[in-house]
């Protein structure tokens, strides 16, 4: 069942499973460090290939991926823009890319202007209080590289509060803990869409 709920999400991303990360008090030390995260400058070509061993590594990558994402995003530069963006954002909070991309199927289908009935925004459907909380008010979570950034760095503050546990970090991004419905579905977007092996 959770197969065919992935299978649509892919066909049709009105059905994304779009979720409101709940508010938790931060201490003054995690609130510090979380806002560093967030307020690094934009990508570059190069910034995204020095993340990998090899340039041919980089581009091996990129290209699968483009192929992968092309019917969603036709504009190849947009495309390849938002694809380093995603690498290097998720590299940098020690997220796994594969796992960010199938977190965005499963949250706006790719849809950059997404909003969710909850008012969370973007690409990884952000909730507005994270701005106040981690960021600047001023941000922009339509923006590509701001929305990423967040939603990465919230992912991975998940991740440190669970100890690592994928199912109740994913279930604490989507504002739906202990239930097993949305990180199945991340989980078969992630495996079965997106996985990659260099």
């Amino acid at each position: 069942m959770l197969r065919i709920a992935g299978i649509l999400l892919w066909f049709f991303p009105a059905f994304a499973q779009a979720g409101a990360q709940m508010y938790e008090p931060l201490s003054a030390s995690v609130k510090a460090g979380l806002h560093i995260e967030v307020s690094d400058k934009a990508i570059s070509y190069q910034k995204f290939i020095s993340v990998f061993g090899s340039k041919e590594q980089g581009v091996a990558w990129l290209s699968t991926m483009s192929k992968r994402l092309e019917k969603r995003m036709p504009d190849p530069e947009e495309r390849n823009e938002f694809l380093m963006t995603v690498y290097y954002e998720a590299r940098r909070a020690s997220l796994d890319p594969q796992l960010i991309l199938g977190i965005i199927q499963v949250e706006s289908g790719f849809k950059k202007y997404a909003v969710s009935k909850a008012g969370a925004y973007g690409y990884m459907q952000v909730m507005p209080f994270w701005r106040k909380l981690i960021g600047h008010p001023s941000h922009n979570l339509f923006h590509r590289r701001i929305n990423l950034r967040y939603g990465c760095t919230i992912l991975r503050h998940y991740l440190d509060i669970e100890k690592g546990n994928y199912f109740r970090a994913l279930g604490r991004y989507n504002g739906s803990l202990g239930k097993a419905a949305y990180p199945n579905l991340v989980k078969n977007a992630w495996h079965g869409n997106w996985a990659y092996s260099s």
